[in-house]
């Protein structure tokens, strides 16, 4: 995806550019930072006051040579918040309306086939959704934007769909351009995130890349700050799971199948720094690590970021604890995560 575009909203100004490969591409930041617009211009639905977009090779806008392909042309499937279903049409016609490309392998990959001949009123929101996405999917898109598909969904709710967007990113090779502001959707599913901020792109990188820099971590509150770590999952027994990493072997709660690979968040604040290793703890997670930088947080608190391995780590402590602890570059320490702070 090549996007280089530039559109005045009135007082906003939309001035962003950046390039993603392959994957999901997490559009991310505040409200009002850009994100629909962008989404839109990419859509067609807003046509930009100059610029570029491109997709897998295929010019859909270029100022430079006048380039702007109809809405109809461009081959995009667009979920929004809100499903936007016909509520007088069966799911089954629902999703022919998009088309008929891959209609079963569509049904199947979403499990829609028990929902075919019930309407929109006797669904749940995360199954208007699952529908949504299947009617864009059908439509043989060449790219999928997705509006913050979860936003009206409770947390149970996003638990059920989250499974099904990432059989669509691991399945379908399909570009994905994913609007959210949720931290924890952008670390599940993303492959790339673009970092918004006033219409701009703050930067462009690997979600946990992106994520485990602490200039970026410094302006997130609470949970919201912290790493994406991915491994494979070497043993799964009595509730827990050991996932090997780039950090070290990390035990998580939760039954995992091995083998298989795993995508861990490791929230900053959930993260302890000891200069020694602890002795008698109920921590299972106790990872060799080195001070890499210490970076102040808005809220007066600091960011360390450590080396474990070949991966960083963030840990969000008070100011106090870090001067207690006299933590500089270069500091070998202990990072101490405990396995129920560790959503996959």
């Amino acid at each position: 995806i090549e996007v280089r575009l530039r559109k005045a909203l009135g007082g906003f100004l939309l001035d962003a550019a950046f390039e993603a490969p392959a994957g999901v591409t997490v559009l991310f930041g505040p409200s009002g930072s850009g994100k629909t617009s962008l989404v839109n211009a990419v859509a067609g639905l807003i046509r930009p006051d100059a610029g570029r977009i491109a997709v897998g090779g295929e010019v859909l806008y270029d100022s430079g040579d006048g380039t702007d392909l109809a809405v109809h042309r461009r081959r995009v499937g667009y979920v929004f918040q809100d499903a936007r279903l016909f509520p007088h049409m069966t799911v089954a016609r629902n999703l022919a309306y998009g088309g008929t490309a891959d209609r079963d392998r569509v049904i199947s990959l979403l499990g829609l086939g028990g929902l075919l001949e019930r309407r929109p009123a006797a669904l749940s929101g995360g199954e208007k959704q699952r529908v949504a996405l299947g009617r864009a999917l059908m439509s043989d898109p060449r790219l999928l934007l997705l509006d913050e598909p979860m936003a009206g969904l409770d947390g149970p709710r996003k638990a059920l769909i989250l499974p099904y967007l990432e059989r669509l990113r691991d399945e379908v090779a399909l570009p994905i351009l994913y609007v959210t502001h949720d931290v924890g959707e952008a670390a599940r599913l993303g492959t790339t995130m673009v970092l918004m901020q006033a219409g701009r792109v703050r930067k462009v990188g690997p979600v946990g890349e992106v994520l485990a820099d602490p200039e970026v971590a410094r302006d997130m509150a609470g949970r919201d700050a912290g790493v994406v770590l991915t491994g494979r999952v070497t043993a799964s027994d009595g509730g827990l799971s050991e996932v090997e990493t780039g950090a070290g072997r990390i035990v998580v709660q939760g039954a995992m199948a091995t083998g298989s690979m795993a995508r861990l968040r490791l929230p900053a604040q959930d993260v302890m720094v000891a200069l020694d290793r602890p002795q008698g703890l109920s921590a299972l997670n106790i990872l060799p690590a080195r001070v890499e930088a210490l970076t102040g947080t808005a809220d007066g608190g600091m960011d360390v970021a450590l080396r474990a391995g070949t991966e960083r780590l963030l840990a969000r402590i008070t100011a106090r604890s870090a001067a207690a602890l006299n933590l500089a570059p270069g500091l070998q320490v202990h990072a101490i995560v405990k396995a129920r702070a560790l959503p996959g």
